[in-house]
């Protein structure tokens, strides 16, 4: 499900590939989920699935 939004980190000098078994948080409202990915980098990107 992930490779379909963003396959890769976002930050400067990065493009190292995002999988779910790497440290994600989730969060889960009414309006959907929210994930929140920690690259190696240390950058952080966040995801909106519905």
């Amino acid at each position: 499900m992930l490779d379909k939004l963003s396959a890769t980190c976002q930050a400067d000098d990065c493009d190292r590939r995002l999988r779910e078994r790497d440290r994600m948080l989730v969060y889960r409202t009414e309006s959907g989920e929210r994930r929140a990915y920690e690259c190696v980098c240390g950058a952080v990107t966040v995801t909106v699935h519905r």
